[in-house]
């Protein structure tokens, strides 16, 4: 069985400059640089034969390159506990019919509906019992984060082994984005 999801890579420089941000939260479990990236569909578990269709599906959609911006933190919280902080995606019209067409082509070969609305965001902590104090003062400090805007040029399926300390990420397929 193979764990995948879909996602942007960010740029190394990028990530090395979140990597930067991940701090001043005691009990946070931080996402190593290498593995920063924008989730656009969590798939879960498959078997191979069907990662292999799922990965021939994805290398039919076409959608144009386009630019992305990360701007701005924030949190999502469950209950009354923070469980995750995150840099925000400025708001894009490709990035949203990007995420749109991998849906509908998840839901035509059969895997249920995502449940939650796409939030496009970076995950770089995930929390545990951290006070809303700690909270408050990280988003305060990087409530104003503004990255340069890059290009998406490419889309990949990746596979994901859980570990001990952390997760391991391995590229399946890569799935280009047409070039003006």
């Amino acid at each position: 069985m193979l764990r995948l999801f879909v996602a942007l890579e960010i740029p190394e420089e990028l990530r090395e400059r979140l990597a930067l941000l991940e701090t001043g939260v005691h009990g946070a479990k931080w996402v190593p640089p290498e593995n920063i990236h924008l989730t656009l569909r969590f798939i879960g578990e498959v078997n191979e034969g069907q990662a292999r269709d799922l990965a021939l599906d994805l290398a039919t959609i076409r959608a144009k390159a386009f630019p992305m911006t990360l701007v701005g933190a924030g949190h999502f919280e469950s209950g009354r506990r923070v469980r995750q902080l995150w840099v925000g995606v400025e708001r894009s019209e490709a990035l949203e019919a990007l995420h749109d067409k991998i849906e509908s082509l998840m839901k035509r070969a059969g895997l249920p509906a995502d449940q939650q609305r796409f939030r496009p965001h970076i995950t770089l902590a995930r929390l545990n019992g951290v006070g809303p104090e700690t909270v408050h003062r990280w988003l305060a400090a990087n409530t104003l984060f503004r990255a340069v805007p890059f290009m998406v040029e490419r889309f990949v399926l990746f596979s994901s082994l859980l570990g001990k300390s952390k997760a391991v990420y391995r590229e399946e397929a890569e799935f280009p984005l047409l070039l003006d």
